[in-house]
């Protein structure tokens, strides 16, 4: 039985077991459903620390306010499930917003944003056994490349790894990759064709087997030059919305884009968090309305 959100804390106080119980029961679906197309809200950002959506700092700190554009979210028509954390989406079953939903865990929240070690992305999230124990349906990891940082192949062989043990339990794991720099302290990601080529390459070749593996890639700036950069790998991929910026203009100018790549044949779906919980413009429902429509 599902429950308000204020009584979420009453109820992780005095009956933890009941998250266990409410993941037992929860109605499951295929990855892919009738549509044949993925629409997933991503909300895994608090857990690496990254809370700003555009200008509007410690946007996603408020942790009923996103549970709540979460749940309206999750009722729009059209979209299968929802990416997060591992207290997120234990908010959401206690909730009951995610039957029949694709659930799908982060693994790795280990580089915090910011930090002096964030290109360290160490697997803080969920294992392969937790999204097994959970009856969750997928995984996903990030994988940033800084090729001045000798930190990065750590990264890359406990990536990897995890993408070996996924395998073993036939969970898909949606990788998503990045070549990235520092720059006045920051990490920033490469969006050039060519960074995000090399990435999706370097992607592909992880771990003992790619049976499991999607990609999660974002979209250029300039969204031609997409169909050659998809060519890179017949590897199923999801589009990654990102953050695309504080203004209205900016969001359909995101959407144009998506909607371009969106018709490529390894595309199979968009992930997308802050732009539809946070629209710069708008409803929470209309944001994702209109995500959907470009499926």
């Amino acid at each position: 039985m599902s429950i308000s959100i204020p009584d979420l804390v009453t109820v992780r106080a005095r009956h933890p077991e009941a998250i266990a119980e409410a993941a037992a029961r929860r109605v499951r679906r295929p990855l892919i459903g009738e549509s044949g197309r993925l629409m997933i809200i991503a909300a895994d950002h608090p857990g690496r620390g990254a809370l700003s959506v555009g200008n509007r700092r410690l946007a996603m700190a408020n942790r009923r306010d996103l549970l709540e554009r979460l749940c309206r979210s999750l009722a729009r028509p059209g979209v299968d499930g929802v990416l997060a954390t591992a207290d997120i989406l234990e908010d959401l079953l206690l909730l009951g917003a995610l039957e029949g939903k694709v659930v799908m865990g982060s693994m790795n929240r280990g580089g915090l944003a910011g930090a002096a070690f964030e290109l360290d992305d160490r697997f803080t999230g969920h294992r392969p056994e937790d999204l097994t124990r959970l009856r969750f349906d997928a995984g996903k990891l990030l994988l940033r490349i800084d090729y001045t940082d000798p930190g990065s192949l750590t990264t890359m062989a406990t990536a990897a790894r995890a993408i070996d043990a996924m395998a073993e339990h036939r969970l898909p794991v949606f990788v998503e990759p990045f070549i990235c720099r520092r720059t006045g302290g920051r990490v920033v990601n490469e969006l050039t064709a060519e960074a995000v080529t090399r990435s999706i390459a370097i992607a592909s070749g992880l771990a003992g087997t790619s049976a499991y593996t999607w990609l999660k890639v974002p979209v250029t700036r300039d969204a031609a030059e997409m169909a050659a950069v998809m060519e890179t790998s017949t590897l199923p991929a999801v589009l990654l919305g990102g953050d695309v910026g504080g203004t209205a203009r900016e969001q359909q100018e995101a959407y144009e884009r998506w909607r371009t790549a969106l018709r490529l044949p390894t595309v199979q779906g968009l992930v997308v968090g802050r732009s539809l919980l946070y629209p710069a413009d708008g409803t929470v429902e209309d944001a994702v309305d209109t995500a959907v429509g470009l499926l």
